[in-house]
């Protein structure tokens, strides 16, 4: 119990640093390395999105995170792999 209280601490912090984090780095004209970082936020948001649907039923937040995972991982291939 004390673990999984941890963890969802970690993820209210993680989730608003990573995420703004990103968009700060894309603004910066380094997008390769804003969907790095917010591809590393995606876990967080995706137990965050989880935990929202299992409590209050709110599944278009955990729709809109995989797809967002989706999304943000097709910019990584074309920027890391493809180029």
């Amino acid at each position: 119990m004390q673990k999984e209280k941890i963890f969802d601490q970690v993820t209210q912090f993680a989730i608003p640093g990573l995420t703004v984090a990103a968009t700060v780095v894309i603004a910066m004209k380094m997008p390769q390395w804003g969907l790095f970082l917010n591809l590393a936020s995606q876990p967080f948001w995706l137990y965050s999105s989880w935990k929202a649907y299992k409590k209050a039923g709110q599944i278009g937040i955990l729709i809109t995170t995989v797809i967002m995972i989706i999304v943000i991982s097709f910019g990584l291939v074309n920027y890391w792999i493809i180029k």
